[in-house]
């Protein structure tokens, strides 16, 4: 007995693509291809880091085997706790005045309207402007005579006096978004100024308060010459500074410095993948208005 294949009335044919369409397929692999070409050229480092830290010098000069020898000794050479926690100190301390600071002038400048506010705005604005390079020595020459440059505090002043005109930027713009109706609410309700701005106001800007935490943490973090101009103790210098003075060293051990530099690199890399979500949320709103 033969069986006939039956075959059905209609086959569904895959719907044939559309100029437009195959251009914009083929505009997504091209930038699926650069993305990995970029995303690979920008860990690269990290790898050689990640791997070279687990060698011994003897190791890294002929290009092969492994140990956690360097990870040992990299306490014994450097007080790497000791200096991560003078680095959180330093950009706690910062970041809350920037914080404090950017979040009440914001609020004033976006929403309670007095004379010559808009050219005091720029004024402050315009602070951003100035490179570090320029104010960097009268600085140092200010909190020297002022004896502030064997503490914490000479350098968290520095750092949030560098971080608070952008702060400032972007609290107002980001305020600015806020109906008026929500603050003359809250007045009416007797909250006061102080108690829209920190009940009210505050709450609604997780984003804007995300981003600034997570631009000023990277930049103090990772900086260099503040932290080694305006901390003098060498008990008190960030990772940073520690970092290149073990560099400067007659005899430097390569796996150990990459060893802290990997350690020195994963708190910005942390806190930014930690915030990222609010990131782009707080640097975009407001700028429509």
């Amino acid at each position: 007995m033969s069986t006939a294949l039956v075959t059905p009335a209609h086959v569904a044919t895959p719907p044939k693509l559309t100029p437009r369409q195959i251009r914009r397929r083929v505009a997504r692999a091209v930038l699926l291809v650069v993305m990995i070409l970029v995303a690979g050229v920008m860990l690269y480092p990290f790898v050689v880091m990640l791997v070279t830290s687990f060698k011994t010098e003897s190791q890294y000069l002929i290009g092969r085997g492994s140990s956690l020898q360097s990870w040992k000794d990299l306490n014994q050479t450097l007080p790497i706790y000791q200096e991560l926690l003078n680095s959180t100190i330093i950009c706690s301390a910062s970041i809350f005045i920037v914080l404090v600071v950017g979040g009440a002038a914001g609020f004033a400048f976006a929403k309670l309207q007095f004379r010559g506010s808009n050219v005091v705005f720029l004024t402050v604005v315009s602070a951003m402007m100035v490179p570090l390079q320029a104010i960097l020595m009268p600085e140092f020459v200010n909190m020297a005579k002022l004896g502030l440059t064997t503490s914490y505090f000479g350098a968290v002043i520095v750092y949030a006096a560098l971080g608070t005109p952008f702060s400032i930027f972007l609290f107002t713009t980001y305020f600015r978004r806020i109906p008026d109706e929500l603050i003359e609410a809250g007045i009416v309700d007797g909250l006061g100024y102080t108690g829209v701005l920190t009940r009210l106001i505050l709450p609604m800007a997780l984003p804007a308060i995300a981003t600034v935490t997570v631009l000023q943490f990277i930049q103090i973090w990772d900086d260099l010459l503040v932290g080694l101009l305006f901390l003098q103790n060498p008990s008190q210098r960030p990772i940073t500074v520690g970092l290149a003075a073990l560099a400067a060293g007659r005899t430097t051990s390569i796996p150990e410095l990459l060893a802290g530099s990997l350690v020195s690199a994963l708190p910005a890399m942390l806190v930014y993948l930690g915030f990222q979500r609010f990131l782009i949320q707080g640097l975009t709103m407001g700028i429509d208005r």
